[in-house]
């Protein structure tokens, strides 16, 4: 992915003929490819550092397949449904269950991560991209309209989605992004830290138990920044930031061994973590890059303790992530 001139340029169609593009924005030394199929992030340039710090790619194709989960903005629920069931404003709902034949894993194949996008508007450093999901699409009641708008800033990268629904609905979103700050071939000797005293405990499928359980005098402190390394560190859990959206706040620092940092804040309740063991590019070993996700608490509506997710007509659905880069 070496086009980084900016501005809006085809980008193949899809298994079912429809037309993709990538816009390039850039502004203040900081550069992004984002997709309309997916609202994905192909690409992050930070000036004065030649490589990609994203996990990306130049084929439609592998976005439809293998990588569909890599930049991705997945919803309308991100993360699982245990036995692909909730119960939402009193009704029983049956989702998917692409994970082994059991659980939904980022809402099946109704998932944003797989449908293309308008591009409502665009400028040299923002963009704006929308979306219609239809009532009982993969199981998920109302009629939906999503907004995903992107804005580079400075060194930093924002993104905004807002969704509304004529039905109560589950609604969780979450850019799906794997992040190789140095370009080696693992995430071994990055530093880590996360600002949370809880974490989300999940049974063998990966599902949360529904224990909140504190991170105190356990391998899953990360308050303060410290080295993670293979065969040390595994990570696919939801890290608790609050029990409700609030504020933009830091959730994350991720730095590379060649000083290139970036600092995650959001307006969301939760931050999970993926050590991308099954996340793999043509070409490319497990454990690439490291997932950061931004989002409510997974399978809520299953666990009574666990904030809600229904969005209800009236409502409006708001999430805010920023990405911020730094380098020594």
């Amino acid at each position: 992915m070496t086009d980084r001139q900016l501005g809006i340029a085809p980008f193949g169609k899809t298994a079912q003929g429809e037309a993709v593009q990538r816009i390039t924005l850039g502004r203040d030394g900081l550069t992004v490819s984002i997709l309309t199929f997916g609202s994905v992030l192909q690409g992050v340039w930070l000036e004065g550092a030649a490589r990609n710090l994203t996990l990306g790619s130049d084929r439609l194709s592998n976005y439809e397949g293998g990588m569909r989960y890599h930049g991705s903005l997945i919803g309308p629920v991100v993360n699982r449904f245990t036995n692909a069931r909730a119960t939402i404003a009193g009704q029983d709902l049956q989702f998917e269950a692409n994970q082994d034949g059991k659980h939904c894993l980022h809402s099946g194949s109704a998932g944003t991560h797989l449908k293309v996008w308008r591009l409502a508007e665009v400028t040299e450093d923002s963009l704006r991209l929308e979306l219609d999901l239809p009532d009982g699409e993969g199981g998920f009641p109302g009629n939906r309209r999503v907004t995903a708008a992107w804005q580079v800033d400075g060194a930093s990268l924002h993104l905004q989605v807002h969704a509304s629904t004529d039905r109560a609905t589950p609604m969780n979103f979450a850019n799906h992004s794997y992040w190789n700050l140095d370009g080696a071939p693992t995430w071994s000797g990055h530093r880590l830290m996360i600002a949370a005293d809880h974490y989300l405990p999940t049974t063998p499928d990966f599902t949360p138990t529904g224990e909140i359980r504190a991170v105190d005098n356990t391998p899953m402190d990360f308050r303060k920044a410290r080295r993670i390394e293979l065969g040390t560190d595994l990570f696919d859990n939801c890290y608790v930031l609050g029990t409700a959206p609030g504020e933009l706040r830091e959730a994350l620092r991720l730095t590379g061994q060649t000083g290139i940092g970036l600092v995650v804040s959001t307006t969301d309740p939760g931050v999970q973590v993926y050590d991308g063991r099954n996340a793999l590019r043509p070409g490319h070993g497990p454990h690439e890059g490291f997932a950061i996700e931004a989002q409510n608490w997974p399978d809520a509506p299953n666990h009574p303790g666990f904030p809600s997710i229904t969005l209800e007509p009236g409502q409006n659905y708001r999430q805010h992530t920023v990405w911020r880069f730094t380098r020594d």
